[in-house]
Order: structure tokens, then sequence, then C-alpha cells
């Protein structure tokens, strides 16, 4: 029997609202046509259907390195050197997992996670899952405005309100290239990414004083005084984002079909591969922006305060303008793409949980309001950042343990329900996510 056979006897097709002539498992909103079969691409060789079948994970990966990871990274890394090394490649390696789970389920079900919520879950559970995750969109714009508003401030001199309206109209242009095709939003998003790595980059060869010998102690485990465990936990529980949780079980899965197991092993094979490029490279930005930033203040004093003005500031003072303008200009990379594939994951989380389509523009302007007011009347950008934050915090449950219900079942998975050690790893990983998360929002709250 095929995988996706046995998918669809457990799971009804669309529910009761589905549109007629819309394929099986394709988002009502988002949907561009019927997926293509995978076979002739297979035959075409391992490189050639490698280039064409691999590219989500770099859409999610966006995500992991949005305007909230430079902050976190960068005080990690003023205040504690090399120090949190370790929990940054313990978070990316733990992102690697989350994200290949997610795409898994979706090419595994050819439904996205919203989707199997909506068929599995009673209507008032849904509608909870989906008000959370508006909640969370917005505050992922808030992120993401936020900061590429400022990278525009910095790098042009534009007030910050301005900044956040070009912001919208450039993300939404991104977002636009959609319409065309999965794979020239892709191929928009993926060069955002590298231009986002291409500055630091830059960042990391032309700050001096990197110890590489401190660089290799910061690989070990260990934790030190201070606010280094407040930090620590906003390394990891920045990390995962749950708007990409559900976007990334929806791109994978519309892109080609498959007609069985031998298929649908190799789109697997090809999907790990994905993940660990797209997230390792996230992860390796991630790495460099934290030791940019112990190079740059190296002898700073523990607990002291570091706002992304200050980063900039000091690299165009100690380090040349160059170094500044890659900073600004990553910063701003950032936030554009991040802000469009939080857009794009708003139309994934409203036609799956929901059976809902909204025109795409109103979309838009819903979820950057409250980005806008803020930029509007608040020029403490890094409370708007860690406001962000604290909501995103709240959010990682509802994502992450339906992901963990649905992989762990062979009624949904078929023969590719994860084995016994996988089970494991993502019960430690969600344990460990969702625990340093709570944590995190319990501290920011106490400390409002």
């Amino acid at each position: 029997m095929a995988l996706e056979e046995t998918a669809e006897e457990v799971l009804p097709p669309l529910g009761a609202g589905a549109q007629a002539g819309v394929p099986v498992g394709v988002p009502r909103a988002v949907h561009r046509g019927t997926p293509l079969p995978v076979g002739p691409v297979l035959a075409k060789g391992r490189f050639r259907a490698g280039l064409v079948l691999m590219g989500p994970a770099f859409v999610a990966a966006v995500a992991y390195v949005d305007p909230g990871n430079f902050a976190t990274n960068f005080q990690a890394g003023a205040e504690h050197g090399y120090l949190l090394l370790w929990v940054v490649v313990m978070a990316s390696l733990m992102a690697m997992l989350v994200q290949y789970q997610t795409a898994k389920l979706g090419l595994v079900t050819r439904r996205s996670l919203p989707e199997i919520c909506h068929d599995v879950f009673p209507r008032r559970a849904n509608l909870l899952l989906w008000l959370q995750a508006e909640v969370i969109a917005m505050a992922t714009d808030l992120a993401e405005f936020t900061g590429a508003a400022l990278g525009l401030h910095l790098v042009f001199g534009i007030p910050l309100f301005l900044s956040g309206l070009i912001t919208g109209v450039v993300a939404f242009m991104v977002l636009g290239l959609e319409h065309w095709g999965y794979r020239r939003f892709e191929l928009a998003i993926f060069a955002l990414l590298m231009l986002v790595a291409l500055g630091f980059v830059v960042d990391f060869f032309t700050v001096g004083h990197q110890s590489y010998h401190a660089m290799a102690g910061g690989l070990v485990p260990r934790l030190g005084g201070g606010d280094v465990v407040g930090l620590a936990v906003g390394i990891v529980g920045a990390t995962v984002m749950p708007h990409v949780i559900y976007l990334h079980s929806s791109l994978q899965r519309e892109r080609f079909s498959s007609t069985g197991k031998a298929e649908t092993r190799k789109l697997l094979s090809y999907n790990k591969l994905d993940c660990v490029l797209g997230l390792g490279l996230a992860g390796i930005v991630n790495v460099a922006m934290l030791c940019v930033a112990a190079a740059l203040f190296v002898g700073t004093d523990p607990g002291t305060s570091v706002s992304l003005n200050e980063v900039h500031s000091k690299l165009a003072i100690d380090v040349g303008g160059g170094a500044a303008l890659a900073f600004g200009a990553a910063l701003i990379a950032s936030g554009i793409s991040a802000s469009s594939v939080g857009t794009y994951s708003g139309q994934v989380v409203m036609s799956g949980f929901m059976n809902w389509q909204i025109p795409i523009v109103a979309r838009r302007l819903v979820t950057m309001a409250p980005s806008l007011v803020v930029l509007a009347v608040s020029s403490n950008t890094t409370n708007a950042l860690v406001l962000s934050q604290i909501v995103l915090s709240f959010g990682i449950p509802f994502a992450l343990i339906p992901l963990l219900i649905f992989t762990c079942k062979r009624s949904v998975m078929g023969d590719l329900v994860n084995r016994p050690v996988v089970t494991v790893g993502m019960v430690v990983v969600t344990t460990i996510i969702t625990g340093l998360n709570l944590y995190l929002l319990a501290s920011a709250i106490g400390g409002l």
C-alpha cells in the first residue's frame, strides 16, 4: 500500500469545506497548481535532482537568522565572549531535527501541520490554535519590521516609521513572486539569506581580535555567572519559530507528488539534505554573529546591555564603514526575508486550521499594523524585539507538541513513522525547547 493511501485512509480528504478542484493536501489559499510527478526529476541524476528538489529548508532558515537572533547573539557575545558558542550550535542541531520532522510530515501525508490539526482536533481546539498562531504572526512581524526598519535607518538615515513602510512594500513585492511560481519566491529568499551570510562573512574576517582558541573552548558545554543562564535560555528559546514549523510542512509537498514508498523515501532523503544545508547555513550565521560580537566588544563588563545601534556604531568606528554597511545590509535582508516568509506562513495557518482565506494584501496590512504603530510611537527598538520574543515563546508548545504527536503515529505516517530513537530525540528536544521558552516567558513577564 502506498504511503499516501495510508495517510488518506486516516485523514479525510480536505474536510467539509474543501474546495473542488484543489489537489488533496494543498493549502487552499496558496495553491499554485498541481504538484508535478517526481519520477522524471529523480531520473536526472543526484546532482541535478538535488538542485530541483531542495529549497524549502532555505525558506524556513530565514526565521533562524531574523532580527531577534541578531539581538540575542550579539548580547551573548558582547557580555560573555565565546562562552555560549556551544548553545548556538546545540540550538542549530535541534532546529535541523524539528524542521526535518515537519517537512517529513508534509511529504508523507501530503498535508500541512495545520491541515492535519483541522482534520483531527475538534473545531474549538482548532479555533484556539488559529488565534494563537495569528498573534504569533503579528509578533513575528513586530520583530522583522523592527529589525529591517532599524537597518534602513542605520544605513540610509531614513526615519523608523518610513523605514517600516518601505519594509512592508518590499516584503510584499518579494512575496508576490510566489504568484509566478514557488521557485522564484524560493530563489529570492535564498538570495536574501545569502546576503545575510555574506554580511557576516565580511564582518567575521574584518573584525580583529578573533581568538580561535577561545572559539574551540566555547564549544565545551559550561555556564558562567551573571545573566549567562538567561542568555543561554534566550538563544535556545528564540531558535525554533512556530510559524516556520507550520510553513515548512506545507512547502515541500506542494511541489512534487510521489507514487509510492520508493519515491517518497527518495524525496525524504533530499529533504534531509535540504534541512542540513539550509539550517546548517543559518547555524553558521548565528555562530558568526556571536563571534563578531565577542571580538568587537572584548573587555566589555558582563551585564552591560548592547543594542544593535551600538553594534553598528562600534563597527563603523573600530573597523570601518564597510563592516558597518555589511552589518546594516544583513539586518535589512534578514528583516525583509523573514517578514515575507511570515506572511506566507499566515496564509498556510489560516487555510489549514480554519479552511478560510482572505486577500493577501489584507493579511499583510493586518499583521504589519502593530509594527508600524510601535515604530511610530517608540524609538526604543530593543524593547520591541523583547516584546516580540515574549509572545513568540508562548506559541512554541502549540506547534511542537502536535508535531511530536502526529510524527509518532503509524496511523498518520504509515511505514515512515518515526523510529523509537527519533521519537526519544523529539521528546527531548520538545521538552527542552518548550521548558526553556516557558522559563523565558516567566522571566520576561517577571521583569516587566
